[in-house]
């Protein structure tokens, strides 16, 4: 991986930072690169994605605040292939068959793909949120996050795993 990947897989539960290496390692040997686009984003990033097209100028990117994303958690990696070349650029067009498969290979790794989302598809994401709820975090998550932080969720997942 890049080194844009890898400095934002530091940031991620070290887990799921695993799986995306396993997932990226596993889709270069096929010759499709991947880059990893978002990973950890603090609330306040994401009550702002949260706002445009909304209250602020741009496309609706999301369909929640701060709080409601597992990317707020670091449990969750948006991940874009190149269209090659020695050079990523970035290839934004998710019926592309280097998509389709970055999806499969994901979901063979047990990662959660906003692919399958019904009512707002979520292309680049993937999610690895164990015993939590798959689509966004509950109260129960928040909770967590309030009480012990990042370091406390991640645990939660961790021994949900028997790891």
């Amino acid at each position: 991986m890049d080194s844009v990947s890898e400095a934002r897989l530091q940031q991620v539960a070290p887990f799921l930072a695993d799986k995306i290496h396993t997932l990226s390692t596993m889709l270069l040997q096929e010759g499709i690169d991947i880059r990893v686009v978002q990973g950890l984003r603090s609330w306040t990033e994401q009550d702002a994605l949260y706002a445009q097209g909304r209250t602020t100028p741009g496309n609706i990117v999301t369909n929640v605040p701060g709080g409601y994303s597992y990317h707020c958690f670091g449990l969750a990696a948006d991940c874009v292939p190149s269209i090659g070349g020695s050079t990523y650029i970035p290839d934004w067009n998710p019926s592309h068959p280097a998509w389709q498969r970055m999806e499969a290979v994901g979901q063979s790794l047990g990662l959660d793909s906003g692919a399958t989302w019904r009512t707002f598809p979520d292309f680049p994401h993937f999610q690895f949120t164990g015993r939590f709820p798959e689509a966004e975090p509950d109260d129960e998550v928040r909770q967590i996050f309030k009480d012990g932080g990042m370091q406390a969720v991640w645990s939660e997942v961790t021994s949900s795993l028997g790891q």
